[in-house]
């Protein structure tokens, strides 16, 4: 039986889930209301029934049971920075783990445990007291939970993989309100699943990490003007493949804010940034870099020795909360000239000057070298990954902003495979989501889903419907 939207809630039921919980219920009038329902994502504005702030196991249990017994819609929150706003319904109820952010780190064992409402930025926070990274998230508010469910890209992932490649274990709670420990030896069909179908098969508490030696490394971009961008890009589709996996390096177009230092002349255009993170020998780090930091030269040089979680957080200024985020992404066939000259012309272009278009370099290391069948990632092998976000403030842009990013996915057609990175999509319906995995992927995920949730009591998400 599937689940129905919109149940209307019973109060004396209500209020007993309410008294047996350790967190706190929150509902439509009561104080807090409104800031328990904000996400990253200000293009999301929903109006949950009720927000259920876990402040534990017990919590979750209880409130997929009382869901899944109530036939309620179900959205499940980490940190609430997912693009697509999954981590938010209307009528409802609303899991939020934001409230759940213990670490215990390892150091011996170099393991951490971090629970579903921490976000990157936390757990390598802590993690820095030891000189140890983990490898999830390019920004530091992006939450530990989504992202490695759905892949895990960060400034290790040439290096160490994705942050899933790097998960030992996860608690999660089922659709049933079991509590279930998935690992390589524990319900290693649950676990294959869990590393890359998303928030398909249940709630997970806590995930436990390798970890990895990181302590200080060299980060930062290169800075040159969007007229001086194409020679800059081609020089670095040439340099990337050839660089140590110790460096993880991406590409940005965007303008530069009002308080962010840089020469008048990256005032007049968009700048195109060439970087990332060096994770080794600060001595190695500047030999293997010192050709991207000569060409050109760029108009300026802010790659610098930093401590890894400072690192983490140097691009987030770019994505800030609260702003309206639309977003399109694919997986480059490959870097040519012709795609090159249709990602800075639509640059030039762009409504809003808070849009930003990335290029990863995700292949070329680690990610490439786990088979495809041992986790439910969809794609390992496209080396670069195109995505375009735009983000606005005034609700008055909103459609010129759409309609601009989808005209400039149109023109990247050409360019683009037919494979996408789950985590990047909005709501784009199912043949998109289809797209993230292969079919053989998808068919095992589809029957897996029927498996641990049948009703498909979580399908706020980019979902997997249950096999026939």
């Amino acid at each position: 039986m599937a689940i129905d939207d919109g149940k209307l809630l019973d109060e004396p039921a209500i209020s007993g889930f309410r008294a047996g919980l350790r967190g706190e219920l929150i509902r439509p009038g009561d104080p807090g209301y409104d800031t328990a329902r904000k996400i990253h994502n200000a293009m999301i504005d929903r109006r949950p029934d009720v927000i259920v702030c876990c402040a534990g196991v017990a919590d979750v249990i209880d409130a997929v049971n009382f869901a899944r017994s109530h036939d309620l819609l179900v959205a499940i929150r980490g940190t609430g920075h997912n693009v697509a706003g999954t981590s938010l319904c209307d009528s409802g109820m609303v899991i939020d783990l934001s409230r759940m952010k213990s670490v215990r780190i390892d150091p011996v064992a170099r393991t951490a445990r971090v629970e579903g409402g921490a976000s990157w930025g936390e757990l390598n926070h802590d993690l820095q007291a030891f000189g140890l990274a983990a490898t999830g998230g390019f920004i530091s508010t992006t939450g530990v939970s989504g992202l490695t469910l759905g892949g895990g890209l960060g400034w290790l992932v040439r290096k160490h993989g994705l942050a899933l490649d790097n998960l030992l274990s996860a608690d999660v709670v089922t659709a049933d309100g079991t509590l279930s420990i998935a690992s390589a030896s524990q319900n290693e069909d649950l676990f294959w699943g869990l590393r890359g179908g998303g928030g398909n098969f249940g709630v997970v508490t806590s995930f436990e990490f390798q970890v990895h030696p990181a302590g200080t490394v060299l980060a930062g971009l290169v800075l040159h003007p969007l007229s001086a961008g194409k020679e800059a890009l081609q020089f670095w589709r040439n340099f990337g493949p050839t660089a140590p996996e110790d460096f993880t390096d991406g590409a940005l177009v965007f303008n530069a804010p009002a308080d962010m230092p840089v020469p008048d002349s990256l005032r007049n255009e968009p700048i195109v940034g060439i970087g990332g993170v060096y994770t080794g020998s600060l001595d190695a780090a500047e030999q293997a870099l010192a050709p991207l930091r000569r060409f050109g030269p760029p108009a300026a040089d802010a790659i610098q020795p930093m401590p890894y979680s400072a690192a983490q957080t140097m691009a987030d200024f770019l994505w800030p909360a609260g702003s309206l985020n639309y977003w399109k992404s694919g997986f480059l066939k490959e870097l040519s000239d012709a795609a090159i000259d249709t990602i800075l012309a639509y640059s030039a272009t762009a409504p809003s000057p808070r849009t930003v278009v990335v290029l990863e370099h995700n292949g070329h290391g680690a990610m490439s070298r786990v088979g495809v069948d041992d986790t439910a990632i969809g794609y390992r092998n496209w080396s670069y990954n195109f995505l375009v976000t735009s983000i606005w403030t005034d609700p008055a842009d909103t459609d010129a902003n759409i309609r601009w990013t989808r005209e400039f996915c149109d023109a990247m057609q050409p360019f683009l495979a037919d494979a996408v990175y789950v985590n990047y999509l909005g709501d784009e319906g199912e043949e998109r989501i289809r797209s993230a995995y292969s079919p053989a992927t998808y068919a095992r995920l589809s029957a897996l889903k029927k498996k641990y949730d049948p009703a498909n009591l979580f399908r706020l998400n980019q979902n997997i419907k249950p096999a026939p």
